[in-house]
């Protein structure tokens, strides 16, 4: 199995920025399996069960203190990562029965790593990810259809997945779409992998819906250095192209917390368009002081801790109108 190496990227939950709380974490690589047939295991596990489809969620990087991998056996480390999830499972919750699996995943710490030092860290995750999938599949999918998803590391999560699973063109037939969100998709990972596919349109079926925010004037940043083009889909308007979509069609913006509550909910908050060279999302009408970017390595107007709660409720229609849409050509 070849798995692509990681991006130099770092990605953390906004609320867990906000409060400053930190997981604790394991020291040592060593790999010990997981027994996901053990339910204390996943943080969601088939919730959701009058729902037609599957959501497997993968949660971004919550884990703050000193180590290189989350530990699984406290109670902070899995209260924090089950806020994390809960923050955007408003997007996905009215549309599948979700199942999301506690793993290892790379530290904060990890990623001041060099990229070759750091991937041993993301292997030990995505041998969590990867066994907890393996698992969901045969356990409970059903072949029911299957939506991935996951915000900054649960998105490079995602990639992993369709690479190691989803050359499979029974399995990939049941894919609604991959919500990959925060995390590049570049050219060279859609050569090598055809299955990694980047959406096209508010319907395109077994696509990567996948953009990063930021504000015009950034050129660089860790996640999108200069001269790394991504691929990205307009959530405005479902285009790749880069017309600007006004802040008009944003359904709206909504700003969440641990316990899956909208703190805060503001209709056409902004707009955006897609830098024809980037690839990033330019997001357009509000002021980059009013958004920090709450990571010390990225500069201001980087709004990637934002990014799937700038475009809330037009990700939350797209998820439905898609799996709609994959429901009516399987008929």
């Amino acid at each position: 199995m070849k798995l692509r190496r990681s991006m130099p990227a770092i990605g953390l939950t906004l609320a867990l920025l906000l409060t400053g709380c930190g997981t604790s974490v394991q020291t040592t690589t060593t790999s010990t399996d997981i027994d996901y047939a053990d339910q204390e295991n996943w943080a969601y596990y088939s919730i959701g069960d009058t729902q037609t489809a599957d959501l497997f969620l993968i949660c971004p990087t919550v884990t703050m203190t000193d180590g290189y991998n989350m530990a699984m056996d406290d109670a902070e480390t899995k209260a924090n990562f089950l806020g994390a999830l809960n923050m955007e499972r408003g997007i996905y919750e009215d549309s599948a029965r979700m199942f999301a699996p506690y793993y290892r995943q790379a530290s904060m710490k990890a990623y001041d790593l060099a990229a070759s030092d750091r991937e041993e860290y993301l292997e030990i995750a995505y041998s969590d990810v990867s066994a907890a999938f393996s698992y969901y599949l045969e356990h409970e999918n059903a072949d029911r259809p299957i939506i991935l998803a996951g915000f900054s590391q649960g998105a490079d999560m995602c990639y992993r997945l369709l690479e190691e699973y989803f050359g499979d063109e029974a399995l990939y037939d049941r894919l609604v779409g991959v919500y990959a969100i925060g995390w590049p998709c570049t050219e060279a990972m859609t050569v090598e992998f055809p299955q990694i596919k980047p959406a096209a349109s508010a319907d395109d079926l077994g696509a990567v819906i996948t953009f990063d925010c930021e504000a015009p004037s950034v050129t660089d940043t860790f996640l999108n250095p200069a001269g790394q083009k991504t691929y990205a889909i307009n959530p405005l308007s479902w285009q790749t192209d880069s017309a600007p979509a006004d802040k008009s069609l944003n359904r709206g913006a909504c700003f969440t917390n641990y316990d899956a509550e909208i703190t805060r909910e503001e209709a056409a908050l902004c707009g955006c368009y897609i830098d024809a060279e980037r690839g990033t999302l330019k997001v357009t009408d509000i002021d980059p002081a009013d958004y920090p970017a709450r990571i010390p390595s990225l500069p201001d107007g980087a709004y990637h801790v934002y990014d799937y709660m700038f475009f809330f409720r037009n990700l939350q229609e797209n998820v439905a109108h898609r799996l709609e849409f994959f429901e009516a050509q399987a008929e």
